[in-house]
């Protein structure tokens, strides 16, 4: 990545304290990389216009390319959502659509940060994806964490959404300590209720009875406290996995035994926490999808027995206003 340096202003003031004053107004440089602004995040003013949603999460990811689209799309585009999340800040940098929203001018940020808040969507960055494996190749979770927080910062973004898949590192025992100190030095720079943090594990991650030191469950256990909600991604884990409201909401396959929505829930972590995550077409995902009208009727199964976590889709443009309109048609309709 090339940085790209904006002017420093260092407002003058009374004789005799200006040198105090200074360092107190100094404001932060723009940058497309990461790794110098760790040390800078705890001094950062939090911007005033944040957009933070309530239950239910309505949420679409962002990681394809789109003629025109620069960052994030005309906040008509995504009308039925609360939450928007670019993708993906990697640990070499920004990539993708997270990296065409440190190409726009900062007038142009905050110009469609605008746009979004009045339409009540936070708009976030998820980091990690497929790409990376932290635990595994080594990378400190501190020092990851508080580069991520700074680049949150720096960028003007609600929160940030931690796509973990790190696949070898669960077996390996590994992953849920790496994630427990990663979320907890996320959370001490991203401050709850000024920031959105979350979670996108695969569904298999909470069966209680697969990972040698408790998978998601041990996660949620230690750091439950500190995540917003849970995008729990019920895709590309088998052919016939969670593609019906019974595997999908009640009872799971002996595959991935207990990690069904309710079943998952009974196991200790919060109902009110677990957004269901879905492909918007069968080309969005190996397996796992469901008709927009299938899933719309599962939707409403759940609401009907307490549950208004939500759901999460992956991704836009596939699934637009259109979709998320028929997912929920029978449980919180769009308004007109």
């Amino acid at each position: 990545m090339v940085a790209i340096p904006v002017s420093r202003l260092i407002f003058a003031a009374l004789i005799g304290v200006a040198a105090h004053l200074a360092g107190a107004f100094a404001a932060p440089t723009e940058s497309n990389g990461l790794g110098e602004k760790a040390l800078e995040v705890k001094s950062r003013v939090i911007p005033s216009r944040r957009s933070t949603p309530s239950p239910p999460y309505f949420v679409e990811y962002f990681d394809a390319g789109v003629s025109g689209v620069t960052g994030a799309p005309p906040v008509s585009d995504v009308t039925g959502y609360n939450v928007f999340i670019l993708a993906f800040l990697l640990v070499e940098g920004a990539w993708d659509n997270a990296e065409g929203w440190t190409q726009l001018t900062s007038d142009e940020r905050s110009t469609i940060k605008s746009e979004y808040a009045d339409a009540g969507i936070s708009l976030m960055v998820s980091c990690f994806g497929s790409s990376d494996t932290p635990t595994s190749s080594g990378d400190d979770p501190t020092t990851l964490a508080q580069t991520f927080a700074a680049w949150v910062q720096e960028y003007d973004l609600d929160g940030i959404d931690v796509d973990y898949e790190d696949f070898d590192a669960f077996d390996a025992g590994t992953a849920e300590a790496w994630l427990v100190t990663f979320t907890t030095e996320l959370r001490s720079l991203l401050p709850a209720g000024d920031y959105i943090l979350t979670h996108a594990p695969v569904a298999p991650w909470f069966s209680p009875t697969m990972w040698t030191n408790g998978g998601y469950i041990e996660v949620d256990s230690q750091v439950g406290d500190l995540i917003d909600w849970y995008n729990v991604q019920f895709y590309n884990q088998g052919t016939t996995e969670y593609t019906t409201c019974a595997g999908l909401l009640n009872e799971s396959s002996s595959t991935w035994p207990e990690s069904a929505l309710f079943q998952i829930s009974a196991n200790g972590v919060s109902l009110d926490k677990l957004v269901i995550g879905k492909p918007a077409t069968t080309g969005d995902a190996s397996s796992g999808y469901m008709s927009p009208s299938t899933l719309a009727t599962c939707v409403e199964d759940a609401q009907g027995e307490g549950w208004d976590a939500g759901v999460m889709v992956w991704q836009y443009p596939d699934a637009g206003t259109s979709w998320i309109e028929t997912v929920r048609a029978d449980s919180w309709p769009v308004s007109s």
